[in-house]
């Protein structure tokens, strides 16, 4: 038996608690993962993991053991990059996980500058809203927007998500616009709802330096960032999504910025990963990578009526800073989406 193998394979079905789960993410059968955890206890001689048809859980021995392995394999893992030929440089499959607008308008089109950087290294680049389990679902890290509450990771910001409201001028002829907080409550918003939860996303404001939610009323509601600036630009309400998503749409005069001495409060935009005592090289290099793509366009606050297209970091009035091109979802705190 391979105990080290037998220990990552070990460590993988403790952490994703399946072992069909485990297998997928060792990109190994099922059965092999099946016998190499029966092999793994009579080698030991202990019983690891009590399983019934429904769930898994470590024994005193197993959990006990499970610490160590924990131990060995960094210890390992950091031992070997030591070693490594500097002119390779880190190498293994690395996973992540963004909001698919970030995805695709910011990573995807510098992925092959982190490729000439990092040959070595295998980007699996996953682009969902929904909540990931990094530990279950072998993810090593992700992008998020808004404050981190768990204590098991480690979020770095990148930049800063800024929202903005606004509507068609359709929709102002209509209805007029509304000059204080108060009036929100004789207009319609889109809804922008949880795909977790479906509880709708309440706008938010700053008052008196407290953000404060105001919910408004609305006839449609979706959770797709295109979708919502659409249902905008078709006249079906008040919108408040991210500034940089509708800029283009601000400086041609097809949506217009109402409240705007009542500006939403700004979140963090961070990368995130796993608490862990040795940060793998392979997450230490994306994660300063990915630090400085947005540095070199960083997403700021009060950017006026920057915008950028094609692309380019571009700006128009006021702006004084470059702004990477993007789309961003509306605000959701990271609790909502764990984007």
């Amino acid at each position: 038996m391979d105990r080290f193998q037998a220990m990552q394979v070990f460590t993988r079905v403790v952490e994703a608690n399946s072992f069909t789960q485990a297998a997928d993410n060792l990109g190994l059968p099922r059965s092999t993962v099946t016998t190499t955890i029966q092999n793994l206890e009579r080698s030991l001689q202990v019983r690891l993991l009590n399983r019934t048809t429904r769930r898994i859980s470590l024994t005193p021995d197993g959990a006990a053991y499970y610490e160590r392995c924990v131990q060995i394999l960094a210890d390992l893992e950091e031992a070997e990059s030591s070693l490594r030929d500097v002119t390779r440089g880190p190498r293994g499959r690395l996973r992540i996980d963004v909001p698919p607008s970030i995805g695709r308008l910011i990573l995807v089109p510098a992925l092959c500058e982190f490729h000439q950087r990092y040959p070595d290294i295998e980007l699996a680049l996953g682009m969902s809203d929904r909540p990931v389990d990094m530990v279950q679902e072998a993810v090593d890290c992700v992008i998020r927007v808004g404050d981190l509450e768990d204590s098991s990771m480690v979020a770095k910001r990148i930049g800063t998500f800024e929202s903005v409201s606004c509507a068609a001028p359709d929709y102002l002829e209509r209805h007029g616009e509304p000059r204080s907080i108060e009036e929100l409550a004789n207009h319609q918003a889109v809804h922008y709802f949880s795909g977790r939860t479906g509880r709708i996303v309440d706008w938010r404001f700053l008052i008196d330096g407290q953000t404060t939610e105001i919910p408004v009323n609305g006839v449609v509601s979706v959770n797709d960032a295109e979708a919502y600036v659409t249902c905008g630009l078709k006249g079906f309400g008040l919108i408040q999504p991210a500034r940089y998503m509708v800029a283009q749409h601000l400086a041609s005069g097809t949506l217009r910025e109402v409240l705007a001495d009542h500006k939403p409060p700004s979140l963090p935009i961070s990368v995130v990963y796993l608490h862990n005592r040795h940060l793998s090289p392979k997450v230490r290099v994306f994660v300063d990578w990915v630090s400085e793509l947005f540095k070199r366009c960083p997403l700021l606050s009060g950017c006026g009526d920057a915008f950028s297209y094609d692309g380019e970091c571009q700006f128009v009035g006021k702006a004084k800073k470059p702004l990477l091109r993007q789309e961003i979802m509306p605000r959701q705190d990271i609790e909502e989406s764990v984007f």
